[in-house]
């Protein structure tokens, strides 16, 4: 979580939303991404998204079975699936997101039905300092 917390405080000295996301197999970091929407002009460009991605082409393959995601901040609704469509073994996530969030709230992407896989899930790792970049952010920009 230490990397993903480094990629949050990066995408938030690019003027971004501070999340960051890193992907590991057997104790190895794949992949790691901040969320990069401003930049690259893409409202899919969340740190999981990226970062996901990357874990894919290093691994040239689209499920990433074996592989945990870090991530400072619950996934999104559009983050949760993809984490399922990659087949994510276990998410572990900083901050929950009452608001935006996807898998502890609003549509709880995992306990679906339709859902064809779900991961192990630990969220509130780092939880303090997460939210704390969260928070400092937005209250910059109000």
């Amino acid at each position: 979580m230490t990397r993903a917390l480094d990629e949050a405080r990066a995408a938030a000295a690019r003027g971004e939303v501070p999340v960051g996301a890193v992907v590991v197999r057997d104790g190895t970091m794949l992949a790691a991404a901040g969320n990069r929407t401003e930049e690259l002009n893409d409202p899919t460009a969340h740190g999981e998204m990226l970062a996901l991605r990357a874990a894919a082409q290093i691994l040239g393959n689209a499920r990433l079975g074996g592989c945990d995601l870090y991530v400072t901040l619950e996934p999104c609704p559009m983050c949760a699936q993809a984490i399922s469509l990659f087949r994510i073994r276990r998410l572990y996530f900083g901050a929950p997101d009452p608001k935006g969030g996807g898998v502890e709230h609003g549509p709880r992407i995992f306990a679906q039905p339709t859902c064809h896989h779900s991961p192990e899930v630990y969220g509130g790792i780092a939880e303090t300092e997460a939210a704390a970049l969260l928070k400092a952010f937005f209250r910059e920009r109000r």
